[in-house]
């Protein structure tokens, strides 16, 4: 896929855009290309699947690694027999 940079964009854009992305649950530069893939091409084009390693990219960088280190001690015994 191409990528495209936009320059000089004026702040009210990039803040309306954002709150926009924020309402519609996704990052901004989703955003971006889903208004230009409307914009240009019509809103019956289905947006395309997102990669499992896109969405791992659109995560927000939010916690530190300790924040999802693994519990020791805390397993405790199931009875699963019914």
């Amino acid at each position: 896929m191409a990528e495209l940079t936009v320059r000089g964009v004026e702040p009210e854009v990039v803040s309306k855009l954002t709150q926009r992305a924020e309402s519609h649950c996704r990052s901004v530069e989703e955003e971006h290309r889903a208004i230009l893939r409307d914009t240009l091409l019509g809103g019956d084009v289905e947006t395309p699947a997102m990669t499992f390693e896109q969405y791992l990219r659109e995560m927000p960088d939010v916690g530190e690694d300790t924040d999802y280190a693994r519990i020791t001690g805390s397993i405790r015994e199931a009875d699963l027999a019914d």
